[in-house]
């Protein structure tokens, strides 16, 4: 089966130091790019941390700080990673939870002005959760028959995530060919900074998921208890959520100016 695109659509994945959004960097990004035709480009980057890779960690992927000692930062890698995904939509497995929120980490650490508002996003892994209720070597089995030789090389799980995504339309009827349905389908709630500390209420407002304000409207929030909003931004939250809370605030300040 063929995707049904009007954009360009890109699978990736990641290999890292560990799983803090905040603290951890990409050692390894793959990319496949989807384009309208359905033909393919694909990318992959082995990138310096410059910083240590836990052997913990290398034991699973199978990136040491000997392979990566000599090769660009993120930021010398930066222009060209976001030119070769500008202008598309993003996929990939538990890519909404943890791939999409570090990658945007590491663009704005780059001074890049990395906006996920225009952009789709499809999670695989929602969609596999949502459809068969289990990880991606499972899921290949399970959608394609195969067995995951090659797990957590970025472009071996790359490839398996699209092969995945491919036999999922194929397998349910339920699975509109369309991006925007497969990006809300794909999505276990609205989270407005993906990280999870912000996300859209039933009434399409924008509130906290966590803390003494869980689940208040952040306009309020930032009305009644600005010291809270300020604490947020001077503490160890992802930069991406940082940004969306100023353009929350700078909001709500046009609105009181008009």
């Amino acid at each position: 089966m063929e995707i049904n695109l009007k954009r360009p659509l890109c699978f990736f994945d990641l290999e890292t130091t560990g799983v803090n959004v905040v603290k951890d960097r990409i050692v390894e990004i793959s990319i496949i790019k989807i384009l309208p035709n359905n033909q393919e480009e694909s990318k992959t980057w082995l990138i310096n941390p410059e910083i240590k890779i836990p052997k913990v960690v290398s034991a699973i992927h199978g990136i040491t700080d000997e392979m990566v000692k000599d090769k660009p930062n993120f930021k010398e890698f930066s222009n060209e990673i976001y030119e070769f995904i500008e202008g598309c939509d993003l996929a990939g497995f538990n890519s909404n939870k943890f791939d999409i929120p570090l990658l945007a980490e590491e663009l704005l650490r780059s001074e890049i002005d990395f906006d996920l508002s225009k952009i789709k996003t499809i999670d695989v892994q929602n969609i596999f959760h949502k459809m068969e209720k289990r990880t991606l070597s499972a899921a290949y089995k399970f959608y394609c028959g195969k067995e995951h030789e090659d797990a957590h090389s970025s472009m071996s799980d790359t490839r398996v995530t699209y092969e995945v995504f491919l036999a999922q339309l194929d397998r349910y009827n339920e699975l509109k060919n369309d991006v925007n349905f497969l990006s809300d389908f794909s999505s276990i709630r609205k989270s407005i900074d993906l990280a999870g500390f912000i996300y859209e209420n039933d009434q399409n407002k924008a509130v906290f998921s966590f803390g003494k304000y869980k689940n208040e409207e952040i306009d309020k929030v930032i009305e009644n208890d600005p010291g809270y909003f300020s604490w947020i931004l001077k503490s160890d939250f992802p930069n991406y959520t940082k940004k969306i809370l100023n353009q929350l605030r700078l909001n709500k300040l046009n609105n009181k100016l008009k």
